[in-house]
Order: C-alpha cells, then structure tokens, then sequence
C-alpha cells in the first residue's frame, strides 16, 4: 500500500492501517511528509519503522534536515516556522538521520510505477529532475516546474512510464491521472488519510478501476488550517 501525507498523524495512520489489514509479505510505501504539523511526528516515524515501511523525502522532512545540517556544520541555520522549530527539537539523532535516508524517488517495478513527494517535470530524465522539483511542484507553469496553484496540474500533463505515486497538494486533493495518482487527501487540515492498495504484481489501471483500490479515514480533526 501507499500512502498520502501522514504530517504526524499516528491515530489516522493506525486506523487506516487496521482497516487495509496489511499481511505477511505486504509493503508499506509513504509519499513522504510523515512528519510536522501534526500532533505525533516521533510516533509516526516508529509505526512505520516497525513495520518495515519505506517512505520518500517530502519538503517538510528537508526543511527539517536543512536545519539539522547546518547545525552540524556550524553554519546558520536556516528560518523555519514554529512547528518545524518544534520537531528539530522533539526528534533524537537516530530519528533525524532515518529522514537524511529517505531518497528522493522509489522504484516499484512490480508495479511499474515510481514515488515521488510532489512530481516530477515531463519529459525530464530521471537522473536531470531538479530536487527542488521533486519536493514542491505542484504545477506547469509555461513548462517549468512551480509550487503554486494554478490550471495546469503537471500530472495532468504527464503521459509516460512509469507511473508516478505521488503527494504534497492537499488543495487539489485525490488526482487519478492516466499516468499519475496523487494521495496527499488532507489528513491534518481535517480532510482525510488516503492509501492506493496495490495488488500484488500488477501495474497501475486507468483512473476509474483504480478508485476502487482507494482506502480512506477521516481526519479525528483539523490539526492546523490551510
């Protein structure tokens, strides 16, 4: 299964989990953004680290490290808003360096489909994707990547293996693109906690047939607003 931005949100997670049921030989894939904002980053992290669960970098995770390293370094430290503030302090070494792990992008070949926390650039090769891309874009803007709200949803414009999971845009909510999924449903501004369960050894059907792999909570409430 994969899930949608969790942003510290252990009980949905916990309650979701119990109602896909994962079994023995089951795989647990996040999109990334597991942590801040919410009310049990720390505990979101273990859930998913008992389970053996992988999850790709999001942007809250790099601002997060962003702070971590320079402190290491001994270089300023970049401004961070209150909760990243918060969770740079709540989390221990072994923690923040579980988040410097987390790659960029997440290959399943059995699926033929990739992770990613925000999107990727059509067109672009892989290897040449800007980082800054991969963890903010939510839309085209002329043909290049950008981080606001616009018409031109990129997973819209993307028609190309393979076929990208992906989160980040809480606003758009639930994308079923030919090519693209998009799961970040607003857990922790009161919306909803959204998985794609993916049988086994089977690729990615068309938008209509992969509603029905869809499993969703509701949020127990609104943690922060918009």
């Amino acid at each position: 299964m994969v899930i949608g931005d969790v942003h510290g949100c252990r009980a949905e997670l916990e309650e979701l989990l119990g109602r896909v049921g994962l079994g023995e030989g089951d795989r647990l894939v996040s999109v990334g953004d597991l942590v801040a904002r919410g009310p049990d980053s720390a505990g979101v992290l273990a859930l998913v680290r008992g389970l053996g669960g992988l999850a790709v970098r999001g942007n809250h995770e790099q601002r997060v490290l962003d702070a971590w390293l320079a402190r290491q370094r001994g270089e300023p430290e970049p401004p961070l808003r209150p909760h990243h503030s918060r969770l740079l302090e709540e989390l221990d070494e072994a923690e923040l360096s579980e988040l410097a792990a987390m790659p960029l992008w997440l290959d399943l070949p059995d699926h033929d489909a990739r992770v990613v926390h925000a999107g990727i650039v059509p067109g672009v090769a892989m290897e040449q994707q800007d980082p800054w891309a991969l963890l903010h874009m939510r839309t085209l803007v002329n043909g290049a990547p950008s981080d606001r709200r616009g018409p031109t949803l990129w997973g819209a414009e993307y028609r190309a293996r393979p076929h990208i999971l992906f989160g980040h845009n809480a606003v758009d909510g639930l994308q079923l693109h030919p090519c693209a999924t998009g799961l970040d449903t607003g857990c922790v501004y009161g919306g909803e906690l959204c998985a794609l369960v993916l049988p086994a050894a089977c690729p990615l059907p068309p938008p209509a047939e992969r509603r029905a792999w869809l499993v969703s909570v509701p949020a127990r409430r609104a943690y922060v607003s918009y």
